[in-house]
């Protein structure tokens, strides 16, 4: 809810008071530093809730609708008019209303403070129950139904969690991480599968439960332990009089379990060899406690407790494993939380018993399953599942460290609230049918948390870009009166981001330029700024168009072998044409004139830096014409209009039929699909191959389901995918920086492809031995 002018950053006092209802806990009180709106978004158009209460923290879930601006285009009747010195289109800012899903973990010292602060600020709600799930579910029954109004309708604890691992496994491509100990940085985010099922859950609460998911709704509890977190906490309270677990981790932290435990080479002087036994596995836990006559310290105490612990999970979860032949295990619970200590004990022990065959994972939401699941179940009626969701960067927290020495203001911050937004999409997202392997299929080229000296460029890169970005954001809505406060909103929003994630690298899953891209196109969207090109692309458009008949007619006076580079050097050319590239916008900005042919004398000579051109010849003269080509566009003016349109009319002149996928909604100056349509509309009133192409429906305009400057081929628009597969797609083109280089440089295909784009970044030329303005041609075909 919108906050008064100046109290955007008043403390949000909570004070949790003992002796009221059933969630008193004696007298604490707590502040911190967000306002409360930051925490409970959007709450007055919330609609549905459910809450997950365990033994120390709540998470809360609810679905709003959320009113933000988008930036239309519709085409002008230009009939009987003289349409010179007429716009193109007309752009508008429109109201739209999308649905949001809130997840909120907060300490349940909290609880009563936070739902006073629901029942005051609640204005509707479509549900008079509350799905609740957690053992704290019975524990707060009372207090949440006499506070919210709400009658509770408690749900099954395991399947919630299995609904909720479902969601996040389905919904969110960086879900998934391997814990290592001696990195750089500590998660190894894994790809997800397009296949979840089967999979092994083993949830370490207060004991052990571990349960075998083949499906949605099928899944089994295959066995358990009564060892498990509770056991680590109530033994280490008896033995170290510590009684917080997370006091007693960060004991075990700091601890030398060899000090306490027996080691092999204790009991036989060194290694056994017979086996194969390191000397420094552990033989008996506690087991020099028998011999030594002396005190143990807190710290070696604790250690030793969560190895003997751990290692029982691990060896229990791996027999389980093996024994119903599954290969990927997901750890939660409690006793996990994200802890560095105990995600390390944990993998040790699979590494260890598995010998390597299998890898522990964990999941970046898990702390929020149970309240997903509880949510989906009491919105089963909307079948969520028929959608597909994303989160929204500006307003989730992010994984945060809990080592005490990595940024301990935002550890003090994440351990207070925690937030978690995900937004769903307008169209149900699949893999592009093209992909070889869409389970090994990764579409960033760098990974940034891995290269250190790559993270510190980009962020750099981007810090420096800010400002720039934030004025052309302002200067896009000249009407508006607060376009310029909520542009420096955007300013601090993002920036605070890029702080965080020079932190922890890791927090949002794997960093790279696109994450670091999509992030800002997030928090420029969170400030309703939909579209902060869309007069550039107008006025670029425009022009480009005026230019189309004499490009092709020149095309057309070339013989064919020079008419094929003439095309090739002309996407090339509109190809730099990115706002989104510094060296690039520079020069937009400072030289107007700046146009098509001084964009091709800028091009690097041949060879180019990558070069296949004289294979891709070679296949045009002696290969019968492809099917069908899907040819991904990037931006918008002399790109698409003035280097893309000339070459899908060779394409068409050939008898190749042209999909051409653009994004569905806005990014930097990358056309989309609206755009595209009116676009296309003016070309076919001027050229009769694309008029003929588009009637016959042999050129067919499609949107890729992205509203981003790089392009993710397993998570594309539905009705894409389907089309690809009727009309036996076999050449993929993909053009741009951020769709051919950023992404996608090492993808492989079922069918041919060709990656193409000009590097307007000299950092990242150098990088791949060039300069800057040199050329990508890469053209590829699968093995058979």
């Amino acid at each position: 809810m919108p906050m008064r002018p100046g109290e955007e950053w008043v403390a949000f006092k909570m004070a949790e008071r003992g002796g009221r209802g059933s969630g008193g806990h004696g007298s604490l009180d707590k502040s911190i530093t967000l306002p409360p709106d930051e925490i409970f978004r959007n709450l007055e158009n919330a609609k549905r809730f459910a809450i997950d209460i365990g033994g120390s923290l709540t998470k809360l879930a609810y679905y709003s609708t959320v009113q933000h601006k988008v930036a239309r285009v519709r085409s002008f009747d230009h009939s009987g008019k003289d349409i010179e010195n007429e716009p193109l289109y007309e752009i508008s800012v429109q109201e739209e209303i999308t649905a949001r899903l809130h997840f909120i973990k907060f300490e349940n010292t909290y609880i009563e403070t936070c739902l006073d602060f629901i029942k005051d600020h609640l204005v509707n709600t479509e549900t008079k129950v509350i799905k609740a799930t957690g053992g704290g579910a019975y524990k707060f029954k009372d207090l949440i139904e006499k506070k919210l109004g709400l009658k509770v309708d408690k749900e099954d604890v395991m399947t919630c969690l299995i609904k909720g691992c479902n969601f996040v496994l389905r919904n969110i491509p960086h879900e998934v991480f391997a814990y290592q100990k001696d990195s750089d940085t500590e998660f190894r985010f894994q790809t997800n599968h397009p296949n979840i099922f089967p999979y092994l859950l083993v949830n370490i609460g207060s004991g052990v439960s571990i349960v075998k998911v083949e499906t949605e709704d099928k899944f089994e509890w295959i066995g358990g332990s009564s060892i498990g977190g509770g056991t680590f906490w109530g033994l280490g309270a008896l033995l170290t009089k510590t009684k917080k677990f997370d006091e007693l981790l960060q004991l075990a932290s700091k601890g030398q379990h060899t000090n306490v435990d027996m080691l092999v080479k204790d009991v036989y002087g060194g290694a056994y060899q017979t086996l194969g036994l390191s000397g420094n596995l552990i033989a008996s836990s506690f087991g020099k406690s028998t011999t030594a006559d002396k005190e143990f310290s807190k710290e070696d105490m604790a250690k030793s407790l969560l190895h003997m612990i751990s290692n029982d999970i691990g060896q229990l979860a791996c027999l389980y494993a093996k024994l119903h032949n599954l290969d990927k295990i997901y750890f939660g619970g409690f006793f996990i939380r994200g802890h560095p200590v105990t995600m390390r004990t944990i993998t040790y022990s699979i590494n260890f018993f598995s010998k390597g065959e299998v890898q522990a994972l964990f999941l970046r939401h898990e702390g929020y399953l149970g309240a997903i699941g509880a949510f989906l179940k009491g919105a089963e009626q909307d079948n969520p599942n028929q959608y597909s969701w994303g989160e929204n960067y500006a307003g989730s927290s992010g994984l945060m460290s809990t080592s005490p020495d990595v940024y301990p203001m935002q550890r003090t911050r994440s351990g207070t609230f925690d937030m978690l937004e995900m937004d769903r999409l307008e169209r149900p997202l699949v893999n592009l049918p093209l992909l070889k392997d869409p389970s090994t299929y990764i579409p960033d080229t760098v990974d940034l948390t891995d290269d250190a000296m790559a993270r510190k460029y980009w962020l750099t890169c981007f810090e420096e870009a800010l400002d720039g970005v934030a004025k052309r954001a302002a200067a896009s809505q000249p009407d508006s009166i607060d376009a310029l406060e909520r542009a420096e909103k955007f300013r601090q929003k993002y920036w605070n981001k890029l702080q965080t994630l020079r932190q922890q690298p890791f927090a949002y899953g794997t960093l790279t330029v696109r994450s670091l891209l999509d992030t800002r196109e997030h928090c420029l969207n969170e400030f309703n700024f939909p579209d902060p090109y869309s007069k550039v692309k107008q006025k670029e458009n425009g022009i480009a168009l005026k230019c189309f008949q004499s490009v092709i007619e020149s095309l057309d006076s070339l013989g064919w072998e020079e008419r094929q580079f003439a095309l090739v050097k002309g996407l090339l050319a509109g190809n730099v044409f990115d706002w989104g590239a510094k060296a690039v916008s520079d020069v937009l900005e400072s030289e107007p004139q700046f146009g098509f042919e001084e964009a091709k004398s800028k091009l690097q000579e041949r060879p180019w830096l990558e070069d296949s051109y004289s294979q891709w010849l070679e296949r045009l003269k002696e290969g019968p014409p492809h099917k069908c080509a899907l040819i991904f566009a990037d931006n918008s003016g002399i790109d698409i209009i003035l280097g893309v349109f000339p070459f899908v009319r060779e394409l068409l002149s050939r008898g190749t039929e042209v999909i051409l996928a653009c994004n569905s909604g806005p990014a930097l100056n990358d056309v989309t699909y609206s755009e595209s349509l009116i676009v296309t509309e003016r070309i076919a009133a001027m050229d009769p191959v694309i008029q003929s192409a588009l009637r016959e429906e042999k050129l067919l305009l499609v949107q890729t389901g992205s509203s981003s400057p790089c392009l993710d081929l397993s998570r594309l628009d539905k009705g894409l995918a389907v089309l690809v597969r009727e009309r036996k797609t076999d050449l993929v083109i993909i053009e741009g920086m951020g769709r051919a280089i950023h992404t996608n440089y090492y993808a492989a295909l079922k069918c041919e492809s060709l990656k193409l784009a000009v590097i307007k970044n000299s950092w990242l030329a150098d990088r791949l031995g060039g300069k800057i303005f040199s050329v990508i041609f890469k053209y590829e075909v699968p093995c058979k």
